[in-house]
């Protein structure tokens, strides 16, 4: 019994001993661990970095606008009639005075030569009434009436004459044929869309500017336009026309401007974006824009600055407010909150906090383009 009882003193030794050297062991790791904690540095984050630019920009007014024909008109018949003859082809271009359609004049000519008969008998009844009178063989009244039966006729026969012109489409000015809406052996009403014929060498762009625009608003400013149906292409025109009166629904102004369209890629009705160009530049300090972290309580970029701790220098991020302005390309004005020649985080700093360590790597980085033109690959 005895026995038995130094062995179970002995085996609960056993345990104690074994459970203190374990929690010895495990109470060393957690010190190492608080130690290592307490002394280690997260590496620095990886981003690229631009310089604060000092630039002069064209002070610009942005602005949507549509693009219009210098002279459009939808082509009718003035008459009615049948379709005899269409001698245009549809896109086609086509010169002032030229014959587009033709409409039936059978009925007309033949009356017209009725009226010509009648005008050449009436000129010789007048001229024999004219000699009658000279000889004092008649009255006065008979040629009276010889003159306005003559004039009459003539009248009658213009009056047709006109009437067969008018039955005859003509190209009112040189331009650009859209597709045509009648066919041959269709009768036409007055007024009856026949197709559009448009002017476009030079070509219009109307769009709206507010009020405040008018104070530096004139005739002749330059005026840069790009649409997106030709991506990359940009038109250089200038303001040909304010129109004297502003909305009162929304205070805005008319603008007409005039741009070259020798190629003829831009078509009446086209959507466009408009910048009308200030004749003085001003100095702006630029960033790219990709620096800039949008948040609802203020922007902000992180600067690119050197920090001593203890013996060495290390380069971290520090965040500062800005207060940005236009936005142009891939780049951006910054109205207030850096100075020209400063260094600012342009990518990665999503992941960064202020103070935190940086390694600045501009291998990779895109340079920002103030008018960006990428390329397919």
């Amino acid at each position: 019994m005895k026995r038995n009882r130094t062995q179970l003193v002995v085996v609960i030794v056993g345990l104690v001993v074994v459970v203190g050297i374990l929690a010895g062991v495990k109470a060393g790791q957690i010190v190492t661990m608080v130690r290592a904690g307490e002394s280690f540095v997260p590496p620095p984050e990886a981003v690229a970095s631009a310089r604060v630019e000092a630039a002069q920009w064209e002070s610009t007014r942005a602005a949507i606008g549509s693009i219009v024909a210098v002279r459009g008109v939808t082509l009718g018949a003035e008459l009615p009639g049948l379709v005899r003859e269409i001698t245009f082809e549809s896109g086609s271009f086509v010169k002032r005075g030229a014959v587009l359609v033709k409409l039936d004049t059978s009925a007309e000519e033949a009356q017209l030569a009725a009226a010509k008969a009648d005008a050449s008998l009436a000129s010789l009844s007048l001229q024999r009434t004219r000699k009658l009178r000279q000889g004092e063989a008649n009255a006065q009244a008979d040629l009276d009436t010889a003159e306005a039966r003559a004039k009459q006729a003539n009248a009658a026969v213009a009056n047709l004459e006109a009437t067969i012109a008018k039955k005859t489409v003509r190209a009112p000015f040189d331009g650009r044929i859209s597709i045509r809406q009648v066919e041959l052996g269709q009768i036409l009403s007055p007024g009856t869309p026949i197709a559009s014929l448009q002017a476009v060498t030079p070509i219009h762009a109307d769009f709206w500017l507010p009020q405040q625009a008018l104070a530096d608003l004139k005739p002749g400013q330059r005026v840069r336009m790009h649409t997106d149906a030709f991506q990359g292409a940009s038109w250089d025109g200038e303001v040909t026309t304010v129109n004297p009166e502003v909305d009162p629904a929304t205070r805005n102004v008319r603008v007409r401007a005039t741009f070259p369209n020798d190629d003829g890629r831009l078509r009446p009705g086209m959507f466009a974006n408009v910048e009308v160009l200030s004749e003085k530049a001003r100095p702006v300090l630029t960033i790219p824009a990709t620096a800039v972290i949008f948040a609802p309580y203020g922007d902000s970029v992180f600067a690119v600055e050197e920090k001593k701790e203890g013996t060495r220098t290390v380069t971290v991020a520090h965040q500062k407010f800005v207060r940005t302005g236009e936005r142009r390309g891939d780049l951006v004005a910054v109205e207030a909150g850096l100075k020209a020649g400063e260094a600012v985080v342009s990518s990665g700093a999503f992941k960064l906090r202020n103070g935190a360590p940086v390694k600045v790597d501009n291998a990779l980085a895109p340079k920002p383009q103030l008018a960006p033109n990428p390329t397919e690959q």
